[in-house]
C-alpha cells in the first residue's frame, strides 16, 4: 500500500508551475520541500529560490504569477515583501513560494528549517 500524503494533483500541478515560473527567469538554487507527509503543517510544499538582485528577485515573482495564472488560474492568497525586494512570499495555500536574494537566503537559512523533510533540488522539469 502507497504511503498517504495530503498532497494532490491539484497542489503538484501548481508546484509545477512555481517552478516553471522559477526557471523561466534563471531562478538560482531552487529547492522544493515535501511537506505533505508533516500533519501539522498548512501546506504541501515550500519553494524556495533565490536572485541576484531585488530587480532580479521582483522578475522572479512575477513569472512565478504568470506560470501559475497561465497553467493553474489562481492568483496568490497573499504576497509579501515586495517593497524592498529582499525576500518575497507568494502563498498559494497549498504551495509556499519563498524568493530571497541571496545574502538574505544564506542569512535565514530556511531550508535548514525543514532539513528533516524530502528535498528536491530542481534542474529542469
Amino acid at each position: 500500500m502507497a504511503e498517504k500524503t495530503k498532497e494532490t494533483d491539484t497542489s503538484l500541478l501548481l508546484l509545477n508551475a512555481v517552478k516553471k515560473g522559477m526557471l523561466d527567469k534563471k531562478a538560482q538554487e531552487i529547492l522544493s520541500l515535501n511537506l505533505g507527509k508533516i500533519n501539522s503543517t498548512v501546506c504541501d510544499f515550500f519553494v524556495i529560490c533565490h536572485g541576484t538582485s531585488s530587480t532580479h528577485v521582483s522578475a522572479i515573482a512575477e513569472s512565478v504569477e504568470e506560470a501559475v495564472r497561465k497553467e493553474c488560474g489562481i492568483k496568490p492568497g497573499r504576497r509579501e515583501g515586495f517593497v524592498n525586494g529582499e525576500w518575497l512570499l507568494i502563498d498559494y495555500l497549498d504551495v509556499v513560494v519563498h524568493i530571497f536574494q541571496e545574502p538574505v537566503r544564506r542569512y535565514y537559512q530556511l531550508e535548514e528549517l525543514w532539513a528533516d523533510v524530502p528535498a528536491e533540488k530542481v534542474k529542469d522539469i
